[in-house]
């Protein structure tokens, strides 16, 4: 069926429920109901919350109404028309949210968060927002956008098809999560703990399950994590040293060509900024958000990065990862690290390990950053090189799978967002 065939309502007549919850801040707990709040709803997923509010201050926060299991919520500013839906634990939902709850038989919930994320229902949403510095929309104009709502069987045949695609992502995802467990805990076991293969085994799988504690010496070397040192030992491993990032890495800065010149931008070159660290799943940048052109690298000093390089987010905020996937112009907002001596991998898991370290060292009025200086200053114990190739063998791999299951990711991603316009217009029918 065509989408001219297509009933057109106004979003108002679609719901069973539409439920603002704006008000006054809830008040946070370390434990008890999540809290899902605009930060987190985020390309038509939900992300794990990190807020909660008390059990007690449950009903009064929701006597607006109780989200159920498969409502959609969308951000009302800041952004403006971020989509998700709802699983079914018990939740709480913040400011800047509006849960969105289709008629049974009318409006298939699914159906509507991908209809919500299209272009369609996308430009209404910007073409009704307000506001000069902040852009929003308020519930009375939400209420007036245009939705397409083809016959029920119809929305439910689009939901799956755009749906199977997001689980793969999803289990991808999750994978990665786990497979980022496992090499950061053989990390932990390895440079933390000092329990490692012996160096006389070679069966590779041995190096996961055959661990032994080496000889240490003593280092001379007091501190505490606490205090911003790096680690509290009374030795280390024979052949190992205590040295500075200064010493193993070499690192770089970036800058930000000026905006006002059309010719640095929209080029072919990867130009990338903390915020694109922000969305990744795993600690791999396959893309940036923008691009500059040739003359644009050359406003750079680093100008272009090779792949493989560790980006480290330096300021607001301090701690973002990633091994960069393609060669990348970088912004001020870095440090840019390659390995002399160690690994990029090693690196990589120790700052994981060694971040509240890392964000000691800084320093700013405004907000905080970690200048090069101060983070080639950081001692770390440095294993010897035997032991650091060992530790890649057993690691990159794991590192590739991560990797691939991303690039994977990427391809449905965007083969999902070349369906999405298609599916909502009627162009491909169901």
């Amino acid at each position: 069926m065509s989408s001219r065939e297509w009933d057109v309502l106004p979003l108002e007549d679609c719901m069973e429920a539409i439920i603002d919850y704006r008000g006054k801040t809830p008040r946070k707990s370390s434990f008890g109901i999540p809290l899902i709040t605009a930060k987190i709803v985020k390309g038509g997923r939900i992300l794990e919350p990190t807020e909660f509010i008390p059990f007690e201050d449950y009903d009064e926060r929701m006597s607006r109404g109780i989200p159920r299991a498969g409502d959609v919520v969308v951000t009302t500013e800041a952004p403006l028309g971020e989509v998700g839906q709802l699983d079914n634990r018990k939740l709480s939902v913040g400011q800047r949210l509006i849960t969105l709850r289709g008629k049974d038989g009318l409006l298939d919930n699914t159906y509507l968060k991908y209809l919500m994320m299209s272009e369609f229902v996308q430009n209404q949403l910007l073409a009704r927002a307000t506001g000069t510095t902040v852009s929003g929309i308020k519930q009375t104009e939400l209420r007036k956008i245009n939705l397409l709502i083809p016959p029920f069987t119809s929305q439910r045949r689009i939901a799956d098809i755009l749906s199977a695609l997001d689980e793969k992502i999803e289990l991808n995802r999750q994978t990665n999560v786990t497979l980022e467990a496992i090499a950061q805990s053989i990390f932990r076991e390895w440079f933390v703990e000092f329990r490692y293969p012996d160096p006389n085994e070679k069966d590779p799988k041995g190096l996961l399950r055959n661990h032994t504690s080496h000889q240490a010496k003593e280092s001379g070397v007091n501190g505490s994590r606490s205090a911003g040192e790096t680690f509290r030992v009374s030795g280390i491993p024979q052949g190992w040293r205590v040295g500075k990032l200064g010493e193993v890495v070499e690192v770089k800065g970036g800058t930000t060509p000026s905006t006002k010149e059309e010719k640095y931008w929209n080029g072919e070159y990867y130009f990338a900024t903390p915020k694109d660290l922000s969305n990744l799943n795993s600690p791999i940048l396959l893309n940036t958000e923008r691009k500059i052109t040739k003359e644009g690298v050359s406003q750079i000093s680093s100008g272009i990065l090779p792949e493989g390089t560790l980006l480290l987010s330096s300021r607001a905020p301090i701690g973002y990862l990633a091994i960069s996937n393609i060669p990348v112009s970088i912004n001020q907002g870095f440090i840019a690290i390659n390995a002399k001596e160690t690994s990029n991998l090693f690196i990589l898991h120790w700052l994981k390990e060694n971040m509240e370290t890392v964000i000691s060292r800084a320093n700013g009025s405004t907000f905080l950053e970690i200048t090069k200086t101060n983070f080639k200053d950081i001692e770390l114990v440095i294993p010897d090189a035997e032991t650091i190739n060992r530790f890649e063998e057993v690691v990159n791999p794991i590192f590739e799978q991560v990797k691939n299951n991303e690039q994977q990711s990427a391809t449905l991603a965007s083969l999902r967002d070349a369906l999405l316009p298609k599916l909502m217009s009627g162009e491909i029918e169901v």
